[in-house]
């Protein structure tokens, strides 16, 4: 091998200019991560905030969206909103013991949600991304048992409501959704995600089973402002509904298995 110097030759000059690169990429994706969701709320003193570091906290950056907006990240905001819980014990990740009377509503545990955006989703021509097959009406069923019509149950086997309609995503080309129509009048969205479809021997007879929740807890489920549209917020709040369920629709769901 070619000597640069007496002792050092093109091989470790290549290796050490790969570790210099690899160390500085470390770093670069370090504060890319760190331009949402900072600065940190402390676990066990709410309220109180992580120092942002040197090193690994980026500067601020404008980012010009689709939709003709300008956002900064970060943008050293913190989420201001109460949690309400009380931790289990005193370590940081504690588990949180909701103290409200429906946790299902509280964004807490697994009903936790997001601040997102309250725009609906669009596609890259800008359309809506998600919206009923009544409005796509070039859409449907391609394989597979067709919900429309079907009962939706609950995790106590009782009827909910009947779907009534299917959401599709434009972009990807899914169902993201069935509405449900309660027999309270009120139409609600269910995610396919939570499903379980069951089809009868004629067409249109069939259930949907929802172990998520029960049945008459389908009439707290979050809506929309329009009823042929769904914002991002919306969106997360109606996930974060059924998630919860999965904790918190009965009180035994809650205690531990053994």
């Amino acid at each position: 091998m070619r000597e640069i110097m007496g002792y050092i030759d093109v091989a470790q000059v290549a290796i050490w200019l790969f570790w210099i690169f690899f160390a500085g990429l470390i770093v670069y994706l370090q504060r890319e991560t760190q331009r949402e969701g900072y600065p940190l709320e402390h676990d066990t003193k709410p309220g109180k905030f992580f120092a942002n570091r040197l090193i690994f906290y980026p500067e601020p950056k404008t980012f010009a969206l689709s939709n003709g907006q300008r956002i900064q990240a970060p943008n050293g905001l913190g989420d201001a909103r109460p949690v309400p819980g009380t931790p289990t014990a005193r370590f940081p990740g504690a588990p949180l013991q909701p103290t409200s009377a429906n946790p299902m509503l509280d964004s807490i545990g697994p009903g936790s949600w997001a601040e997102r955006a309250d725009m609906p989703d669009m596609t890259y021509d800008n359309h809506l991304k998600i919206v009923p097959v009544r409005v796509a009406t070039g859409y449907g069923v391609s394989s597979g048992p067709d919900p429309r019509g079907f009962d939706v149950i609950g995790a106590d086997r009782k009827v909910a409501g009947k779907v009534v309609d299917l959401w599709v995503d434009r972009s990807e080309c899914i169902i993201r959704y069935f509405e449900v129509a309660l027999d309270s009048g009120r139409n609600v969205l269910l995610p396919n995600t939570f499903c379980d479809i069951t089809a009868g021997a004629r067409p249109g007879v069939g259930r949907v089973f929802v172990d998520a929740l029960l049945a008459h807890q389908f009439a707290d489920v979050p809506g929309t402002r329009t009823p042929d549209a769904v914002t991002r917020l919306e969106e997360e709040k109606i996930c974060a509904y059924y998630g919860a369920g999965t904790l918190y629709a009965t009180p035994l769901r809650a205690e531990p298995l053994l």
